[in-house]
C-alpha cells in the first residue's frame, strides 16, 4: 500500500510577520504598553505554534511524510497529493485554496479556537491525530463547494474564487457607474438576456455560497446553503436617482447563466476573495463572473451548516 502524500500550509501569524520579521517598533511599544489593540496578538500566537506542533507529532505518530510550506498565497498542489492540511483559520484555507484543483481534499485545522472562528476548519487544535487519522482513511464527511470563474474581456483572471468578487471604482469614496448584464449562455434559452440595467452604486459582491455570510450577507443578501450550485450578485449601496430605486439589487447567477459588468470608470478593479488578488478594470471592459468547473473538496464540516 503506496504511503499518502499530504501537504501542510502553515499561517504566518501577526506575531511572526510584525515582531519577528519586520521588527516594527511601533507594535513593540504596544505590545510593551499592553495596548488593547495588539493584546491577543501573543497569546494567539502561542496557541497557533502549540496546534503547528500538534501537526507535527500527529503525522509523525501516523508515519506520514509531509511537505510544509508556510506561504499559504503562493501555494501550489503539483503532482499527486492526497490531502491538504492548512494550520490557521479560515483566512490560510480561503488563500491555500487557490492552489488546490478539484478532487484534492483539504482539512483545515483550527489552530487558535481560542481567538478565530475557524468556519471552514474540520479540525481544531486537540484533536488534530483523530481527525488526520479519520481524513487519511477517508472517514471524514466531504462538502463539495461550488467556486467562481471571473474574466475580464473574455480572459481568465481566476478560475477558484470561494468566497466572493468586488467590483467597485478604485476609490471607496468614488461613485461605481457600470451596466449589469444577467445573461443565458446554455441550454434552450442560449444568449437571451435576463436582466439589463445601467447603475451607481458603491459597486457589487459578486460570490458562490461559500461566502454568503460574509460581504454578501451585508449588504443585504441572503444564506444560501452551502451545497448550492448558484453565485449570488448583491449591489452595494445602490444609487436612487429622484427617488428611483434601482429595479436590479440582488440575484442569483444559475448553472446556465453568467454575470456581466461592463465599466463606465477608466480606474475601477475587481478584488478577488480579498485584497490580495486585485485586477484593474477600465471604461469599456467587461467583467464576466460564472460558476467554475473546479469546485473544492473540504473535508469536516457538519451537516446542517449553510455558510461561513
Amino acid at each position: 500500500m503506496r504511503s499518502p502524500r499530504v501537504a501542510v500550509v502553515l499561517k504566518r501569524s501577526s506575531w511572526r510577520r510584525w515582531v519577528d520579521e519586520d521588527k516594527d517598533p511601533r507594535v513593540k511599544r504596544l505590545l510593551d504598553a499592553d495596548d488593547d489593540t495588539v493584546r491577543r496578538m501573543r497569546p494567539s500566537h502561542r496557541e497557533h505554534i502549540e496546534t503547528v506542533e500538534e501537526v507535527r507529532r500527529a503525522l509523525d505518530d501516523l508515519k506520514v511524510s509531509a511537505a510544509f510550506h508556510d506561504h499559504a498565497s503562493t501555494f501550489l498542489v503539483e503532482g499527486r497529493c492526497d490531502l491538504v492540511i492548512t494550520v490557521g483559520g479560515d483566512g490560510t484555507l480561503l488563500a491555500a485554496s487557490h492552489g488546490i484543483g478539484p478532487g484534492v481534499p483539504l482539512l483545515g485545522v483550527n489552530s487558535a479556537p481560542s481567538h478565530s472562528v475557524g468556519f471552514f476548519c474540520g479540525a481544531k487544535k486537540g484533536q488534530v491525530r483523530a481527525t488526520v487519522a479519520r481524513a487519511l482513511a477517508g472517514g471524514l464527511r466531504r462538502a463539495e463547494l461550488t467556486r467562481m470563474r471571473v474574466e475580464r474581456n473574455g480572459e481568465r483572471l481566476h478560475e477558484r474564487v470561494l468566497n466572493e468578487a468586488l467590483f467597485c471604482h478604485e476609490s471607496p469614496a468614488a461613485t461605481s457607474r457600470y451596466i449589469l448584464r444577467l445573461a443565458t449562455v446554455a441550454g434552450p434559452d442560449a444568449g437571451e438576456t435576463d436582466e439589463h440595467e445601467e447603475q451607481k452604486s458603491s459597486g457589487l459582491w459578486i460570490g458562490p455560497a461559500a461566502g454568503s455570510t460574509a460581504a454578501q450577507r451585508s449588504a443585504g443578501g441572503k444564506v444560501l446553503p452551502l451545497s448550492s450550485r448558484d453565485l449570488q450578485f448583491v449591489v452595494r449601496e445602490p444609487y436612487m436617482a429622484d427617488g428611483h430605486a434601482l429595479r436590479v439589487r440582488l440575484g442569483l447567477v444559475g448553472e446556465q447563466q453568467v454575470l456581466e459588468i461592463k465599466s463606465k470608470m477608466r480606474s475601477a478593479r475587481v478584488f478577488l476573495d480579498g485584497d490580495r488578488i486585485v485586477h484593474d478594470v477600465t471604461i469599456g471592459d467587461v467583467v464576466t463572473l460564472r460558476r467554475s468547473d473546479e469546485p473544492l473538496v473540504v473535508l469536516g464540516l457538519p451537516r446542517g451548516r449553510k455558510s461561513a
